[in-house]
């Protein structure tokens, strides 16, 4: 459990807690990215249809743009 510390009537500990979640994500993010600019990560994707699923959701997408745009 953490112990949230007060400074002057603000909550410092619970800020410090939100700020390791953000870069964590950030690291999950970017270490993602890693792996997949790699072309046999890639490569291996495509294999399995990964592609295929986001160039079939592509025209939905520009669709749904294009109304919530109206």
């Amino acid at each position: 459990m953490a112990m949230e510390l007060y400074k002057d009537g603000n909550q410092v500990g619970t800020d410090k807690e939100t700020l390791y979640m953000l870069g964590g994500a950030a690291l999950i993010l970017f270490g993602t990215g890693l792996i997949l600019s790699n072309p046999t990560v890639r490569r291996y994707l495509g294999q399995l249809g990964v592609g295929s699923l986001l160039t079939a959701a592509l025209p939905d997408l520009d669709r749904y743009l294009k109304l919530r745009n109206m």
